[in-house]
């Protein structure tokens, strides 16, 4: 039951882009259409579970036992940044089409602080092995399910008629602020 409610918080009531307002670079840059926001969804998911699996292995076995703490940032987005090389090179030789729509977003989520959050939250929330890596994947599902969300939206508001300086950026901000304030109608859910 414990870990049912880790990922119902983790996706709807402490929703990483739209509560904590983490990730928005990737939120608002790939959002365009549905595709590439799974695809980048897919991404994200698979570097935040690899990236919190070997961070707190690395700071439970290489950083607390030697009194190392203050290289936590450090050797986090040292991490970080080697899987995010990784999954470029997987998906140019796997999905070369993916690769293509994902275009300068890729080698962002390096510097997605999405992913450098959820390390580091696992650790100020003392979390277990497998608890961290509940709370790994429903942040990225909830990031995904944000962003797919934001882009249906946006792709039904390329086809209204909308004022000439509302026109994208301005609309895309409203938009994703009336999503925030629908997802605080899951507060207190959890």
């Amino acid at each position: 039951m414990e870990y049912i409610l880790i990922i119902i918080g983790a996706i709807f009531v402490n929703n990483i882009v739209l509560a904590q307002f983490l990730g928005i670079c990737p939120f608002l840059g790939v959002s365009k259409d549905v595709k590439s926001s799974l695809g980048m969804g897919g991404a994200v998911l698979f570097v935040m579970l690899i990236a919190t699996m070997v961070t707190w292995l690395i700071n439970e076995y290489l950083l607390i036992p030697f009194n190392l703490g203050y290289l936590q940032t450090i050797a986090y987005i040292l991490v970080i940044a080697g899987l995010v090389q990784m999954v470029e090179i997987v998906l140019k030789k796997s999905a070369p089409a993916l690769y293509q729509t994902l275009g300068i977003f890729l080698p962002l989520i390096t510097t997605n602080c999405a992913v450098l959050g959820v390390a580091i939250q696992v650790v100020q929330k003392d979390m277990t092995f497998l608890e961290s890596l509940t709370y790994a994947g429903g942040i990225a599902v909830g990031f995904t399910l944000a962003l797919v969300i934001f882009a249906g939206i946006r792709e039904q508001l390329a086809l209204v008629k909308i004022p000439k300086a509302m026109k994208g950026v301005p609309i895309a901000l409203v938009t994703a602020g009336i999503l925030a304030m629908a997802f605080m109608g899951f507060s207190g859910l959890v």
